[in-house]
């Protein structure tokens, strides 16, 4: 699959576009050359709960200078991150389960106490425009302005990596709630367990079932070291592996269902690592999942792979500051 090259209108200042997951902290520079400079770390886990805010300045800095530009010149800077999110004194604070170690203990193994993480105020007492928006509704302004999604008033992007993430749309508008955190479905529950416990405290829902860090924690014992792991035995044809793929499968199925019938969905696509990796195994067992299932509801409704591929999280940033391009 080819991507856009996505670049900003010629003479417009440069803007920063960072990525935060669970996993991994992703920054670039974006300007009428295109996005560049890319930079990548391991999240901070460690130390004072503003150890992300500053690993993320430095790491703006880290790409202006592999792009030639200089810091001072930033107009703005997009933050897609990971959520839930917590305003304090209206402004962002991340209590996300795979950042924070103090929301679920020390049962899930962190490496700090955090109930937050400081985002928003440190960024903005260093740049002078900040927006912070949930990253599946970054990756969803990003796959309806240049992606899958164009052209699509009722949709959603969901993405299926280290956690679960949705962004949605109804009647061409963007949903938000009232702390930024509508499409957190990854943390609603859609079948019983009740050993499965999730970084945000939760046992047995969405998240703890399927996500990236949950595959090892769940199925590590039974040789699945990690999603590589599994899906490349239940490509083999390993019964044991495709059994656990067909019930990852039909906790998402039932994910997707819920969020098509409570919001008449016409068109959701589909992004993350897991997904992406093993997509022509996974979209079309999701899409058999959906058929039959109350026609009315789902009759006629598109999953699609994410249009802008791997780099949805460059380009989510990039879509919270670009004015038109």
């Amino acid at each position: 699959m080819s991507e856009p090259l996505i670049r900003l209108p010629a003479g417009s200042a440069p803007v920063a576009c960072v990525d935060i997951g669970g996993t991994k902290v992703a920054i670039s520079v974006a300007d009428e050359r295109g996005i560049m400079g890319k930079v990548s770390e391991p999240t901070a886990k460690e130390g004072n709960h503003d150890a992300l805010a500053l690993q993320i300045i430095r790491l703006i800095g880290q790409s202006c200078a592999i792009s030639g530009v200089d810091r001072s010149r930033i107009a703005a800077v997009g933050v897609a991150s990971c959520g839930p999110f917590v305003m304090r004194q209206g402004l962002v604070e991340l209590a996300a389960p795979n950042i924070c170690g103090g929301l679920a203990g020390k049962a899930r193994g962190l490496p700090n106490d955090w109930t937050t993480a400081l985002l928003e105020a440190p960024l903005k007492a260093t740049f002078p425009n900040v927006r912070v928006e949930n990253d599946g509704v970054g990756a969803l302004e990003a796959e309806r302005r240049w992606g899958a999604l164009q052209g699509s008033k009722h949709c959603a992007y969901v993405t299926w990596s280290t956690g679960i993430g949705v962004g949605v749309c109804v009647d061409g508008h963007i949903l938000r709630g009232k702390n930024g955190n509508a499409g957190h479905a990854g943390h609603t529950f859609v079948s019983d367990n009740n050993d499965a416990l999730c970084g945000c405290g939760l046992v047995g829902d969405v998240e703890s079932l399927i996500a990236g860090n949950a595959i090892p924690r769940r199925f590590g014992a039974r040789g699945y070291a990690n999603a590589q792991d599994l899906f490349a035995a239940a490509g083999a044809g390993d019964a044991e592996a495709i059994a656990v793929v067909d019930g990852l499968c039909r906790v998402m199925g039932r994910t997707l269902f819920n969020l098509i019938a409570t919001l008449d969905l016409e068109r959701i696509a589909l992004g993350g690592s897991v997904f992406w990796h093993n997509r022509d195994y996974l979209l079309p067992r999701l899409k058999t999942f959906l058929q039959g299932k109350l026609p009315a509801l789902t009759d006629g409704v598109q999953l699609v792979n994410a249009g802008l591929g791997e780099r949805v999280g460059d380009y989510a940033a990039l879509a919270l500051v670009a004015v038109d391009t």
